[in-house]
């Protein structure tokens, strides 16, 4: 962790978006605070060469040696890509005898935007015909009611040997409360299948709820053989080049942890992109003197949606990979499917827009990559929002083929001339995301306007002024590197671990129990804290208990108090804040969680200096809203600090086109974010 205190830091971020065709790195000398950035093109057969090449080549540009890094930071999509498209190893569940149907069951609930009498239960991740039972059983409270059958253990590893099964997900009936036959059950089964990946619940989630519990044990079993093959090849390629420095990677809950850790829980990782990107959010507003911001990461394909406030993130676990609960902790965000791949089309003289991707392959047909559908890029292209030079101008825009695939695909069918219909692929694409922004707002108490709206990834900032219109935010704040964020977030993330104890049963605040069994996770985080090489100045350790009144499904985390009256204190005041009421009902204590960190020390800041606004690098007609107008487009790159301008401009960076629409005002900070406001009525 303090590997090289002085030495520089390298960071290669891989966005979630499974589609993605390019990779972000990003290098930082903690003591100068100076940033070098590379994008280069991810490698599907191979993950961990575009991993390496990113880092050769941020390392070349800064006339660094590999030896000398720090530290060296991942965020992944491997592990999401598997669960996402099905691809994890051949997985067993193994469960208690009684209790093989409980993923078919599952919940009563279907998806939000579903359609009750049409939405048909996706196909569960393991078959019925690989869940197999032991006998035993152990009761709420953690006692034995059944010894474990160790005959019907060696049964059932004789037919995963049959099966050929790569993964076994071992989850018996209230282990949380007592491991004791799932742990042995996990001894037998390493004996005996030597080759497998095999991990139990209580390693993975030693918490109530058996859907939730079994299902993030199969999803973890799946993808270990995955992820664990491609940590070490990243490690090899880095012992390879004489890298001495830690591996960590990022975590759902945007912490990063080390390989081992990872190792045993790599669905940890599960949405470690969108988590990255929104600790550099917070990070890219703190150094603006902003603390509430809404984060809008807008790729290809999806977009993802936070609030935070006062500067910290929360988190959840009721997230959800594709088609499935997770219940690990990440943060707490809302994802839809609206990017700049987002297909439009129009059915029955209805337009719709999403969450339909062209992807990287064909892509929008303005790539010149064969696309013949009309996206969202296309609709910017037909506006005139792209310069038709990009990626430092090393491609350029088919503007033409654009518009023909927008005139087919939307404006003849709707009698539209090209712009117009262009205009309603963005004005449903903008009004889809304010959707998602309320959810995580309005819906949640916060009013909107009180925020300052923070839009990134490669589409993010030609959306921000539109949104924030729409939302009546008067301020948008862009970040020094859009399209890089999730890359800049690994430099600002802390190390963190979670350990957790379900109680026996849910019932009252218990102050004795609850500081003894508290006393054990504090000894497990100080455990990890020491394995992972954490100087003592740096750790920290919170204590929090997950409450809810008693008859309630779900839980409120609060920290523990100095007695069971402030601890249940909190929780009531915690629910009435989010739900604006409370209840006269017991209230149960149901898990214990101790959080430990080891602090990321912040870098050097490294400021723009003050400059002179300079000239266009060529005027460009747009179609904007109030009509036709030739607007400037300037280098990003060129913009020094103070530098202050009015809308319409386009700006054109390596990763990412900015606009600013009309009646909105551009100010460039000493960070070099870009700090806009809406100019009064």
């Amino acid at each position: 962790w303090n590997h090289r205190p002085d030495g520089p830091e390298a960071t290669n971020a891989l966005t979630i978006k499974p589609d993605q065709s390019d990779q972000a790195t990003h290098l930082l000398d903690r003591t100068s605070g100076k940033v070098w950035r590379a994008k280069t093109p991810s490698v599907p057969s191979d993950p961990s060469q575009a991993f390496m090449n990113g880092v050769n080549q941020v390392l070349e540009e800064a006339g660094i040696a590999a030896s000398d890094l720090s530290r060296v930071l991942h965020g992944t999509t491997v592990a999401t890509n598997m669960i996402l498209e099905d691809k994890g190893a051949r997985t067993a569940l193994v469960t208690t005898q009684g209790f093989r149907h409980v993923l078919e069951i599952g919940r009563q609930d279907i998806p939000r935007q579903a359609n009750l009498f049409t939405w048909v239960k996706p196909a569960r991740p393991v078959p019925a015909e690989r869940i197999h039972e032991v006998r035993e059983r152990i009761g709420t409270g953690g006692r034995v009611l059944a010894p474990l059958d160790e005959a019907s253990v060696v049964e059932v590893a004789e037919a995963l040997r049959r099966q050929n099964v790569e993964a076994v997900a071992v989850c018996l009936l209230h282990a949380y409360a007592n491991p004791a036959h799932e742990e042995r059950v996990v001894a037998i089964l390493r004996e005996a299948l030597p080759g497998a990946a095999i991990t139990c619940s209580t390693d993975v989630l030693p918490v109530v709820r058996e859907y939730e519990r079994s299902l993030a044990t199969v999803l973890n079993a799946s993808v270990m053989p995955g992820v664990s093959n491609y940590i070490s090849r990243l490690e090899d390629r880095l012992t390879a080049a004489e890298t001495a420095s830690p591996l960590l990677l990022m975590q759902s809950n945007g912490r990063v942890a080390g390989t081992e850790a990872i190792r045993i829980s790599p669905a940890l990782t599960a949405l470690s992109g969108p988590a990255a990107g929104v600790i550099g959010a917070i990070d890219t507003a703190r150094a603006c003197g902003i603390d509430d911001i809404i984060t809008v990461d807008i790729g290809g394909t999806s977009a993802d949606i936070c609030l935070i406030r006062g500067g910290s993130v929360s988190l959840t676990q009721q997230g959800k990979v594709g088609d499935w609960p997770l219940s690990l902790p990440m943060v707490d965000m809302v994802t839809i499917g609206a990017g700049g791949g987002s297909i439009a089309a129009v059915n029955r003289a209805t337009l719709s827009v999403g969450p339909g991707s062209a992807g990287a392959v064909p892509g929008p047909a303005a790539y010149g990559k064969g696309g013949t559908a009309a996206t969202v890029t296309d609709a910017h292209a037909v506006l005139g929002h792209l310069p038709r030079a990009l990626l430092g101008g090393t491609m350029t825009l088919d503007v033409e083929a654009s518009r023909q695939v927008v005139t087919e695909s939307v404006a003849r069918a709707l009698a539209l001339t090209p712009e117009d219909a262009a205009r309603g692929i963005l004005a449903i694409m903008n009004n889809n995301m304010v959707g998602a922004v309320r959810t995580v707002s309005v819906e949640r108490g916060h009013d909107p306007r009180d925020f300052t709206l923070m839009p990134f990834g490669g589409a993010g900032p030609l959306h921000g002024c539109a949104l924030a219109d729409l939302l009546g935010i008067s301020r948008v704040l862009i970040p020094p590197a859009p399209g890089l964020l999730c890359a800049t977030g690994l430099l600002a993330a802390d190390m963190k671990a979670e350990f957790s104890r379900a109680m026996p049963a849910p019932g009252p605040v218990d102050q004795a129990e609850g500081d003894a069994l508290f006393r054990e996770l504090t000894a497990r985080a100080r455990d990890w804290l020491d394995a992972e090489d954490v100087d003592e100045e740096v750790r920290e350790m919170r204590c929090r208990a997950l409450l809810r009144f008693k008859g309630q499904g779900s839980e409120i985390a609060v920290d523990w108090g100095e007695s069971a009256v402030e601890t249940e204190a909190r929780f009531r005041a915690e629910h009435e804040g989010l739900y604006g009421f409370t209840l006269e009902a017991p209230i149960e204590l149901v898990t214990l969680r101790v959080e430990a960190v080891g602090r990321t020390e912040p870098a050097v800041a490294s400021l723009l200096d003050p400059a002179p606004m300079p000239k266009p690098l060529q005027m460009q007609a747009v179609h904007w809203q109030e009509g036709r107008a030739d607007t400037p487009i300037y280098d990003r790159a060129a913009l020094g600090a103070g530098c202050v301008f009015t809308g319409p401009a386009i700006l054109t960076q390596l990763d990412t086109t900015s606009i600013i629409e009309p009646g909105w005002t551009a100010m460039v900070h000493s960070s070099g974010a870009l700090l806009l406001t809406k100019e009064s009525a």
